[in-house]
């Protein structure tokens, strides 16, 4: 079983990702495919699949490109207009055609509008996503997301909802306590998954100890069957690199059998992206 990365990022200043403006110092540069895989290849990482990180048409576009490029790239999540229906069907239309436009995000929680996810546009949009087989990501669900992403995934009950990075587990008790009751319910529907992934806090070094809570909730919510396993690089670069965090993680998921381990490390993101379960095995930069 190969090893896949569910979830990374590339961009380049030049094209946008205004958002970079108020990061973190380190993350103000340009994280290219060839800096990915080197990443990818030192810590034994196969495969990956892109996920989008800014709401343009140019940053699909760029990762579609890096995937026609480098064999390791194994699926694109896209962005489309979640409020915007017949624009996003147009572009789903453009790169529906692609063999590896595996499914579609939004930076939802960058949006200050409320109940986007349950208001007509989206509910179109996820009927339609689920009659294309294209799951539909959400980034830090919680507390903003994930009861409407749960309301959504009841609604069309054909459309895969990936959680993404557990959707933001907090450190603070009581509110522990809140996304673990709303994320269970989340995952009372069949059609949602989730990632683990983006549990780092910035600037300061992961380790798996502090995130143990957060995943014996989610293998008891999901089990290893729906969950996956992603870096989420470049945004680990403040919490000790690429490197650091998946061996952490990687930790974690040798506790588990060898069938959930698989499941964990390439078997669940192969089954929700419809990924080509012969691609490469082991990154060998740009081909």
């Amino acid at each position: 079983m190969r090893t896949i990365d569910a979830h990374l990022h590339l961009w380049n200043r030049a094209d946008g990702y205004h958002w970079l403006a108020s990061a973190d110092e380190a993350l103000r540069e340009d994280f290219t495919p060839e800096r990915a895989a080197a990443e990818l290849q030192a810590a034994g990482v196969d495969a990956a699949i892109l996920v989008q990180a800014d709401d343009t048409e140019l940053d699909t576009i760029s990762m579609l490109h890096a995937s026609d490029t480098c064999s390791w790239v194994v699926g694109v999540v896209g962005w489309v207009p979640i409020d915007d229906a017949k624009r996003a069907e147009e572009l789903l239309d453009r790169w529906g055609v692609h063999p590896r436009f595996r499914g579609v995000r939004q930076l939802l929680h960058d949006d200050p509008r409320d109940g986007l996810l349950l208001a007509a546009p989206a509910r179109r949009l996820a009927a339609v996503l689920a009659d294309r087989g294209l799951p539909l990501d959400l980034p830090n669900a919680f507390p903003r997301l994930l009861r409407d992403a749960t309301g959504l995934a009841r609604l069309e009950e054909g459309l895969t909802i990936v959680v993404d990075h557990l959707a933001k587990p907090p450190r603070d008790d009581e509110a522990f306590e809140r996304w673990a009751t709303e994320l269970a319910a989340a995952a009372a529907s069949p059609n949602v998954v989730a990632k683990v992934s983006g549990l780092n806090r910035a600037g300061r070094p992961f380790v798996a100890a502090d995130v143990r809570r957060a995943w014996d909730t989610a293998l008891a919510c999901f089990g290893p069957e729906r969950l996956m396993l992603g870096g989420d690089w470049p945004m680990i670069v403040t919490s000790g690199g690429y490197g650091a965090v998946w061996h952490e993680l990687s930790g974690l998921v040798d506790e588990l059998s060898p069938a959930e381990r698989d499941a964990l490390r390439g078997g669940t993101a192969t089954r929700v992206y419809r990924l080509d379960p012969r691609g490469p095995v082991g990154v060998d930069g740009l081909t």
